[in-house]
């Protein structure tokens, strides 16, 4: 760590990092300009996602002659707020701090919050609403694909029981299931849905989640990241590492093959956890159910560190000496709570990468006592700027092990989204980190910070459902590239004769 008045000095004025933040549009400039005559599609979307801390649904707009992606409004609950389990219906598994879930009170979560949602920014969800995606976090840390199943089904009942037609959710199979307003924007005659969302294909083309359960999730995040990119003037394209640091650890490493890349790592475990785990020391938020999210206020405190640097760096020394950040053993089926499959993830070519502490947060009540030292003796400034130099170190090993596995170049792109990567003074810290370990020329071109990954992620993944891309303003293909449409064609010919052979 440098010298504390030279890092509030470099926050103050120094090299700043990129960070993407949503941009909004009203409901009403969905319209176009009516003065101009000009009539501009938007293709609109609702993310909605339950995760083990916060349930969102997010709608967005993409503006189908520019490719960007505004934000229409944003719905947060606490996931621990579900209605409580009834006594006819059968809990089918848990959130990482043990809430109770049942497919009847998942959906009404879903259903409540999607309907909310519309109705903030007055939106009829039957025929405004252009596409759903659906996700969830909490799957992470289920024991079984049966209870997999039932959250996903419960998710589509919520959709469902909140006006959603099922064609919304689903890939379209030809132009006619297209929109008047979005034919002249799909291609969905030349290219077909392959599975790839970005520009980057499923593990050996398959949905990954048998290697490890929220593949998805950092599928949706990698391509969240792809988009917002755009905004913080970053060309976030092929080879990329991708890092969610929501509750759990999310994420994608890539390769530069076109026309798709191939997912050659996956990220698992713990992230913003880990912050909640050293929170609930102080007491102050429920000692099940608290995160960090509780206590939060988004001030970016500096000062802090001009007299409390060094015992900001001592407990940031010891909450990493309880983490572990390695390739996931071949002899592992759950790291991080996460069940996973090291030995089938190495024979199709994908690395595992995990974020442990102990076995399966076996050491989490030891964060607990360390964020209860840290409350009493020094207050609460202290224990959120050590939660900033954790992040950023949890970011610093996790680049480093990708480096030294030859997984990650010079040519990469670097992005960040969740909570516990873009709050506070986190995006200042991690660049610094990236920095010292000397990969790129000129890290901030290289790095960037982007709020609502998934969500953002939803709405490609929407479009790449659709076969509705905008050319002139690629998501795929590789850094300082061109677009790879050309090459795609091909690619489907050629795949289609074979299919035919």
């Amino acid at each position: 760590m440098e010298n504390p008045i030279k890092f509030v000095l470099s926050c103050t004025f120094g090299t700043k990092p990129r960070i993407a933040e949503s941009q909004s549009i009203l409901a009403a400039g969905l319209k176009g300009d009516l003065k101009m005559a000009e009539f501009i599609p938007f293709f609109i979307v609702a993310s909605v996602e339950v995760g083990n801390t916060t349930t969102k649904c997010i709608l967005t707009a993409t503006n189908m002659k520019d490719g960007r992606t505004r934000l229409l409004n944003k719905t947060v609950k606490m996931t621990r707020d579900v209605r409580k389990p009834k006594p006819q219906e059968r809990i089918f598994g848990t959130t990482l701090s043990g809430v109770s879930l049942t497919r009847e009170s998942i959906s009404e979560l879903v259903r409540d919050t999607l309907l909310e949602a519309h109705e903030a920014v007055n939106l009829d969800i039957t025929t405004d609403l252009d596409f759903a995606v659906r996700s969830t976090g909490v799957v992470a840390g289920f024991s079984s694909p049966h209870e997999v199943g039932e959250f996903i089904k419960a998710l589509a009942d919520g959709c469902l029981n909140a006006g959603i037609p099922p064609k919304k959710m689903v890939p379209a199979m030809s132009i006619e299931n297209i929109p008047i307003k979005f034919k002249d924007h799909t291609l969905i005659d030349k290219v077909i849905f392959t599975g790839a969302v970005g520009g980057v294909l499923p593990p050996a083309g398959s949905t990954g989640v048998e290697i490890v359960a929220n593949e998805m999730e950092g599928e949706l995040s990698t391509a969240g990241i792809k988009e917002g990119a755009k905004w913080a003037g970053v060309d976030f394209r092929n080879p990329v590492f991708s890092m969610d640091f929501g509750t759990t650890l999310k994420g994608r490493i890539t390769n530069a093959d076109i026309p798709y890349a191939r997912t050659i790592a996956n990220l698992c475990g713990f992230a913003g956890a880990v912050h909640d785990a050293v929170i609930k020391g102080t007491g102050l938020v429920d000692k099940r159910y608290g995160a960090a999210l509780d206590l939060f206020r988004d001030n970016k405190e500096r000062m802090i560190w001009l007299t409390k640097s060094g015992t900001i760096q001592k407990y940031t020394k010891a909450i990493h000496e309880l983490i572990s950040i390695e390739i996931v053993p071949d002899d592992r089926n759950r790291y991080g709570s996460v069940p996973v499959d090291p030995a089938a993830a190495r024979d199709i070519g994908v690395m595992l990468i995990g974020c442990d502490v102990g076995m399966n947060g076996s050491l989490m009540p030891e964060l607990t006592n360390i964020g209860s030292e840290i409350y009493s003796e020094h207050g609460l400034k202290t224990m959120f700027a050590t939660l900033d130099l954790v992040s950023a170190m949890m970011v610093e090993r996790l680049v480093k092990l990708a480096f030294d596995n030859k997984l990650v170049t010079e040519k990469a792109s670097i992005g960040l989204t969740g909570r516990a990567a873009i709050t506070g003074c986190k995006p200042h810290l991690i660049l610094k980190a990236i920095e010292n370990l000397g990969i790129f020329r000129e890290s901030r071109d290289h790095v960037v910070f982007v709020d609502d990954g998934l969500a953002r992620g939803a709405a490609v993944m929407a479009r790449c459902m659709n076969s509705m891309g905008v050319p002139g303003n690629p998501i795929g293909g590789v850094r300082g590239g061109g677009c790879v449409l050309s090459k795609r064609i091909e690619y489907y010919k050629k795949s289609m004769e074979k299919k035919n052979t």
